[in-house]
């Protein structure tokens, strides 16, 4: 405990930051999945009575559905084009320009948000929603390189951990503020709409005061004093000198090698275990149930005699839970390594899920049954934010060097926002179809997760960049292969091309 205390003497700086980032950086994300669904009676009634003001008659509500449907799924189009513009516009601009950038596109957005009913316009709810999904898309590409990189080797795991944190927070925060009693009510919509605002004023505000980060500074700008001082600002006055040796051997490795386009990086031999183990995190966070684990607390508190008015308040507590989880996640993820929280949250989400759909199908045969799927419903929240939800960034930083993390993030990105859409799309024809035996398909998704991580994910706790490349190169060119050259790839796969 003396210990933790001083580091957060020491690091008080890096935590500053890290605050900072979080505030404008998946904070945003969690917020617009969650607040969404509150003002939706609201603005599918505003969008019919804006038509009945222009052209005198109703519209269909099958067209109001269609238009709500739309302005819903359009934040994952912009989130999409984001991620495929940030791989490209952060290699030339820099990581701290960039999101300054995207603050500045967030706050355009709630602009058109907080005025749209005053000019009777939907339109401009569809474009709002639109340049969120463009800000989010850059936020979550450059928050979790940017904080993995300001934080040394022995806090990587909390720091990156703390991305998942801030996403459950804005979860958290988008159901409380968007209760009818706050801003959720039909005088107040376009403000609750407008309020995500706020979180890119505070980090437009403060992040110049804060510097990019050290590997930036030194590898791509050369300037080993500006790397220096930024080390110093954020870790405080000590012997760095090992971390900044990491950095030197890091910047070495690089210097015969180039940017790697994605396509480039999806052909790499030396990076092809990274990527199997990139899209099997990330896909599994996407198809892991969370969502429908969500979808059904509602049927769950309904069929468990909960009043209809205290509903939202019980899917409050579950947010709030996800939220302490992920907490505990970045407390525990530098004690018992990233693999551990992986394959061991697969491992009880699965068996989770085994039980629910169990205590769901029995649920009309023994009264009790429903009260069991309750405590299910908590403790599958409680493992996801335990294990995958933060484990999965700092997996998916760590496993890539400076030159290739942003083209592997803007695949990231893709398969993200692809399946945000695609799961939206599919997942309701998929209850109607199996009801709660959906569950079972996750499940599925799980236990092959959890054996692939078991054997496949080398444990990067408390290893560099350099280190943990080795341990890659034993899977992408086998034992008898690994004699590599000083930045760990052979001979023959230094060729490589700006991005």
């Amino acid at each position: 405990m003396a210990a933790f205390f001083s580091n957060l003497v020491q690091f008080r700086g890096l935590l500053q930051m890290i605050l900072v980032l979080g505030i404008g950086g998946s904070f945003p994300y969690g917020f617009h999945i969650s607040v969404i669904n509150y003002p939706s009676v609201h603005i599918r009634k505003f969008i019919n009575e804006t038509w009945i003001d222009r052209h005198g008659s109703p519209l269909h509500p099958e067209t109001v559905m269609l238009l709500w449907s739309f302005i819903v799924s359009v934040y994952g189009i912009g989130g999409f084009l984001g991620s495929l513009c940030c791989g490209y516009l952060t290699t030339k601009y820099r990581k701290k320009k960039c999101q300054m950038f995207t603050n500045l596109i967030m706050l355009v957005a709630a602009l058109f948000m907080a005025l749209s009913k005053t000019a009777k316009s939907f339109e401009m709810i569809l474009v709002g929603r639109f340049l969120y999904g463009i800000g989010s898309g850059f936020s979550l590409n450059i928050h979790p390189q940017y904080v993995g990189e300001v934080s040394p080797k022995k806090l990587r795991g909390f720091t990156n951990s703390t991305v998942a944190v801030f996403l459950t927070l804005g979860k958290l925060a988008g159901q409380v503020v968007g209760l009818r009693e706050i801003l959720g009510s039909e005088a107040l919509w376009p403000w609750l709409l407008a309020s995500s605002g706020l979180s890119a004023l505070v980090q437009l505000v403060t992040l110049p005061f804060f510097p990019d980060s050290p590997s930036y500074l030194l590898i791509q700008k050369g300037n080993e004093e500006a790397c220096r001082k930024a080390i110093r600002k954020l870790w405080g006055e000590g012997d760095h000198q090992a971390e900044i040796d990491d950095i030197m051997k890091e910047k070495g490795a690089m210097t015969s090698t180039k940017t790697l386009r994605v396509l480039e990086v999806i052909k790499e031999r030396s990076l092809r275990w990274q990527l199997y183990i990139l899209m099997t995190v990330m896909t599994t966070l996407q198809l892991c149930g969370i969502n429908a684990i969500y979808f059904y607390s509602f049927e769950v508190f309904r069929t468990a005699k909960f009043e209809e008015y205290l509903i939202p308040y019980a899917s409050l507590g579950v947010g709030l839970c996800e939220c302490l989880s992920s907490i505990l996640c970045s407390t525990l993820i530098d004690r018992f390594g990233r693999k551990v929280l992986l394959w061991g949250g697969y491992s009880l989400m699965g068996s989770v899920l085994a039980l629910l759909t169990m205590t769901l199908s029995l649920q009309h045969r023994f009264f009790w049954m429903h009260y069991f799927s309750v405590i299910l419903i908590f403790l599958f929240v409680v493992f996801y934010g335990i294990g995958p939800s933060g484990a999965t960034i700092s997996v998916m930083v760590e496993i890539f060097s400076q030159s290739y993390r942003p083209s592997a993030f803007l695949i990231v990105g893709c398969i993200n926002w692809m399946g945000l859409f695609v799961l939206g799309m599919i997942f309701p024809v998929i209850v109607d179809n199996l009801g709660p035996f959906c569950f079972l398909i996750f499940l599925g998704i799980l236990a092959l997760s959890a054996i692939f991580i078991y054997l496949y994910l080398p444990e990067t706790k408390g290893k560099s960049i350099m280190e943990i490349k080795a341990e890659f190169n034993k899977l992408n060119f086998g034992k008898k292969e690994t004699s590599v050259t000083e930045n760990n790839f052979p001979k023959e796969q230094v060729s490589c091309t700006k991005l």
